[in-house]
């Protein structure tokens, strides 16, 4: 039980850490807002093909200003993951989730594992012991 909650802990530093709204961030809000959209086509919520809220209504939803709203759209629009039909909209391409679940691979492996790992050597756990199996009973 105890080893649950270790690893419950780990994963919610892990987790603190990743967030990029928690108010200790001080990644620039256009950039917080880019790894919210990209989290959101990763997983589906904007499928490729699919229209982006506009700026004005992701700012009032976000409660950010359009400009950095616009930033962080023109980012994706440079990556190559979403294209503009002028007077239409913007809409994500085919491939782009793949691309970015890649881009994020990369990234995590190189910025946050190294340090996850470390956490984890420090309080004794194996990646195995995180893993959850159910019992026979199901609990």
């Amino acid at each position: 039980m105890a080893l649950m909650h270790l690893a419950r802990d780990a994963l919610t530093d892990v987790w603190h850490a990743m967030n990029p709204n928690r108010p200790s961030s001080t990644r620039p809000v256009y950039l917080k807002l880019r790894d919210q959209i990209a989290a959101a086509i990763i997983d589906g919520v904007y499928p490729e093909g699919s229209m982006l809220p506009s700026v004005r209504a992701l700012a009032a939803e976000q409660g950010a200003n359009p400009l950095t709203v616009a930033k962080a759209y023109q980012q994706f629009q440079n990556d190559g993951l979403v294209e503009v039909q002028r007077g239409v909209g913007m809409y994500v391409v085919r491939g782009a989730a793949a691309r970015l679940r890649m881009a994020e691979r990369e990234a995590f492996l190189r910025e946050e594992w190294p340090e996850i790992r470390s956490r984890m050597q420090r309080l004794g756990l194996d990646p195995a012991d995180l893993a959850v199996t159910p019992t026979r009973s199901g609990r």
